[in-house]
């Protein structure tokens, strides 16, 4: 019975041998000739790659991977559509080792494993899956470049004052694409993607108004209202300060933003609606496009102070103004880099109107009035010191005959001055608050001394004694030169004279 057993035992072990051996004979003899291919039953992505090579089989995955870029994915934006391609996105073959690793299926390990793993491939095919990705970057360019465009941009709501109303004109929602969100809703959608034509929706956002009907219904109090006016001024000077008032009026300003009046008047050119007229430089009054425009600036201030906005950049004139009280000017100065800015610090719009009438500037701010009725403010100008001209400015002018004295500037009294805001209450004041503190520069009168028609010595004399600036020096040496004053009138009426021929025979 023991040996019967025994012999059992060593038939079963003859068996396995064989097999074995017979296993290992069969795969060296394949291996010699298919050492480089796939084994049969193996799939990649589906994909039967039974006897191929590792190279063959990544050809035909590779051409697999190029025909699934050419998928389309649609993106739904509302009812738009973007179709890009999926190698549009960065389509990419994340585990290009699934070649080597079918390649290997059974012929690694021991005799023993890869016995196993053959007879496994008899039973049932072995499917390799490809793993694809995409790129982030890629994704958002897209959005980005292909969907923006079907925006809707919000439409504000308006507000113009007509025949003394308000006019209110209602605005309109926007939809945009949230792109974080959309890159993230196409990432999430192509980890899931069955390697079809698919559509992707977008996410999309309503976009609000900067301004609605709502904010502007609640304009409907005067919040301030200033006017100065210049009935002094010539033709050119009025004209730049209707152009300035013209371009100010209208402009509405939301809760927070900043209103800038260099930005709201500029550029300063005849084909803005400017003239040459006199402005302050250097202490001259000279000619310049758009003079006369800080008297427009000025009267703004002096409305938004009243308006108790938040006033972020103010400057004085480098001299005094006569159109309103010391320190209460605000100076705009294109060279000087000089604006007159402030803030809506209410929690409504406002709305500035500029007129000018009977050669008067005024300024009323509109908006939501929240300041108690019983409460007042007004502004004071306090001089603190004055210092009175001294003597004259010679300038050479060869347009004026020889000696001929003309003033082009009167002087001008400097001061230092403050403004401060007094708050009444019931009439009471109950607060005295410094707003500013102005300088302003003496300047002495300019007078122009003529040197037409005088010989090259005089004139070096002349011009020498200007240079002093002395007015004896200056009267002294004309008198002394008396007979090239009168040579010069005799040569001008000999010249003009000639030119009246000479338009006469023309």
């Amino acid at each position: 019975m023991k040996c019967r057993k025994i012999l059992v035992s060593f038939v079963c072990m003859l068996v396995v041998l064989t097999v074995v051996l017979g296993f290992k004979i069969q795969v060296q003899a394949d291996s010699k000739e298919k050492s480089n291919t796939i084994s049969n039953g193996i799939y990649i992505d589906e994909i039967d790659v039974s006897g191929m090579s590792q190279e063959e089989a990544t050809e035909v995955i590779e051409s697999y991977l190029a025909d699934l870029g050419d998928k389309t994915i649609t993106f739904v934006i509302d009812s738009n559509e973007v179709v890009v391609s999926a190698s549009d996105l960065g389509m990419e073959w994340k585990n290009k080792d699934v070649v080597e690793d079918a390649a290997n299926l059974g012929k690694t390990g021991n005799i023993i494993q890869r016995y196993k793993a053959l007879k496994d491939l008899e039973r049932e095919n072995k499917n390799y899956p490809i793993e694809i990705s995409f790129d982030q970057n890629k994704i958002e360019a897209v959005i980005n470049e292909k969907c923006l465009v079907f925006n809707v941009e919000p439409i504000d709501a308006s507000i113009k004052r007509e025949n003394g109303k308000f006019v209110v004109t209602d605005g309109q929602t926007g939809v945009g694409v949230d792109v974080l969100a959309s890159v993230k809703l196409v990432e999430d959608s192509l980890k899931e993607w069955d390697k079809a034509d698919t559509s992707i929706e977008l996410a999309v956002e309503l976009v609000q108004p900067k301004a609605t009907k709502d904010d502007f219904d609640k304009v409907n109090d005067v919040l301030a209202t200033f006017t100065t006016s210049y009935s002094s001024s010539g033709f050119a000077r009025s004209a730049n300060i209707d152009n300035g008032a013209r371009l100010v009026n209208g402009t509405v300003l939301l809760p927070g933003e900043t209103f800038s009046t260099y930005k709201a008047i500029s550029p300063f050119s005849v084909e803005n609606g400017y003239y040459l007229a006199g402005s302050y430089l250097q202490g001259q009054v000279v000619d310049s496009l758009g003079g006369g425009i800080c008297q427009v600036s000025t009267t703004l201030y002096n409305a938004v102070l009243r308006a108790e906005l938040e006033v972020t950049e103010r400057h004085n004139h480098s001299m005094i103004v006569s159109y309103v009280d010391p320190s209460a000017d605000a100076a705009i100065a294109e060279s000087a880099g000089k604006d007159f800015q402030f803030v809506n610090t209410t929690d409504a719009p406002i709305y500035i109107e500029g007129i000018t009438s009977g050669k008067k500037i005024t300024f009323s701010i509109y908006g939501h009035e929240t300041r108690p009725a019983n409460r007042k403010v007004e502004y004071k100008s306090v001089t603190l010191t004055t210092t009175e001209p001294t003597g004259v400015k010679y300038v050479i002018d060869n347009s004026l005959l020889f000696g001929q004295q003309k003033q082009t500037q009167s002087p001008h009294t400097g001061y230092t001055a403050k403004l401060y805001k007094h708050v009444y209450v019931d009439g009471k004041e109950t607060q005295v608050t410094e707003v500013n503190y102005s300088s302003y520069k003496a300047e002495p009168a300019y007078v122009s001394v003529g040197t037409a028609w005088g010989d090259e010595v005089s004139v070096a004399t002349l011009a020498a004694a200007v240079a002093t600036n002395d007015v004896a020096t200056v009267t002294a040496t004309i008198d002394s030169l008396a007979g090239v004053v009168n040579q010069a009138a005799a040569l001008q009426a000999q010249a003009e004279a000639l030119a009246a021929q000479e338009a006469a025979v023309e």
